[in-house]
C-alpha cells in the first residue's frame, strides 16, 4: 500500500481538508515554516526531500524545490502520480498530485504541481505510516491455515504504523479478501520478533519495472498486546530518527 493509496483510503475521509482556502493556508504555512517535504515517486520506491517554494493561487499551482540530481528530477517528471508527506506543528500532512512540470522560480529550476483538491491532517500517532528501509528489510511471516496443515508465507514490510502494516506478497500466495484475519503472524523487528493477528484492510497491485505484478496488502493489528505496541512504536521512532537525520544530511 503506497502513501497514495493511504491518502485515498475512506478511513481518512474524516481527517481530510477539502476547502480550497484551508488547503492553500496549510501548504503556505508548510513553506513559511521551511518544513522539509518527502516526495514519493515510482510507487513509493523512490523518495526525494523537497520544500514548498510558493503557492500560485492564480494558476492553482504549487511550486516545489528540485531534487539534487538530474536523474532524480527526470524520475519526478516521468511519474504520473506523486505523494507527499510532511509535519506541521506535530501534525502529519499528506497529499497527492498528478504529474509535475518543470519551471523556473526566482531564476532557479523548480517543479510545479496542481494545487491538491484535498489534504489529510493526521493528528493521531497510530495513523502515521513510516516506510521501512529497502536495504534492511523487515519480514512478516503469515501463517496460512488449511484443514490439515499450516503453511508459513514470508513477506516483506512496505511500511508500518502503530495501527498496522503494509506487506509485500511477491508470489500472491496470501488471500487478500478484505476483513479476513490471519492469526499469530510474526513480525521480525530489529529489536526482536513480535506476534500479532492481522486483518486485511486493502489491496494494491503494483507492476514492477520488469513487468512483474506483486500485491501490497494493508493490514490492521487485531488486539495487539501492550508489549507488541511498545516494540512497534520503538521501531517507528528509530525509523523517523534515521530518516530525519538523512534528510538533514546528518545521517
Amino acid at each position: 500500500m503506497t502513501l497514495a493509496s493511504e491518502h485515498e483510503n475512506d478511513d481518512l475521509n474524516p481527517l481530510r481538508v477539502r476547502s480550497r482556502r484551508e488547503v492553500i493556508s496549510l501548504l503556505r504555512s508548510i513553506g513559511e515554516h521551511n518544513q522539509l517535504v518527502r516526495m514519493l515517486i515510482n510507487h513509493g520506491n523512490d523518495t526525494i526531500v523537497t520544500s514548498i517554494l510558493n503557492i500560485d493561487e492564480t494558476n492553482n499551482m504549487v511550486l516545489l524545490d528540485c531534487a539534487p540530481t538530474a536523474i532524480m528530477n527526470q524520475r519526478v517528471l516521468n511519474s504520473e502520480k506523486l505523494s507527499f508527506e510532511t509535519v506541521l506543528e506535530n501534525i502529519r500532512i499528506l497529499f497527492n498530485s498528478s504529474a509535475a512540470e518543470s519551471c523556473v522560480y526566482e531564476g532557479l529550476p523548480a517543479f510545479a504541481i496542481p494545487l491538491p483538491t484535498s489534504v489529510v491532517r493526521l493528528q493521531r500517532r497510530e495513523f502515521y505510516r513510516v516506510p521501512t528501509p529497502i536495504t534492511t528489510p523487515v519480514y512478516c511471516t503469515v501463517s496460512i491455515r488449511t484443514a490439515d496443515q499450516v503453511t508459513p508465507i514470508v513477506t516483506t514490510l512496505h511500511n508500518i504504523s502503530g495501527g498496522g502494516i503494509s506487506i509485500v506478497d511477491e508470489k500472491k500466495l496470501i488471500d487478500p479478501t478484505q476483513g479476513r484475519i490471519y492469526e499469530n503472524c510474526r513480525i521480525d523487528l530489529p529489536g526482536g520478533a513480535v506476534t500479532v493477528d492481522l486483518q486485511i484492510r486493502n489491496l494494491l497491485e503494483v507492476t514492477l519495472t520488469n513487468g512483474k505484478v506483486i500485491n501490497r496488502i494493508g493490514c490492521a493489528f487485531v488486539g495487539p498486546s501492550n508489549g507488541t505496541l511498545g516494540a512497534v512504536q520503538k521501531y517507528i521512532t528509530k525509523l523517523e530518527r534515521d530518516q530525519n537525520a538523512k534528510a538533514t544530511g546528518l545521517g
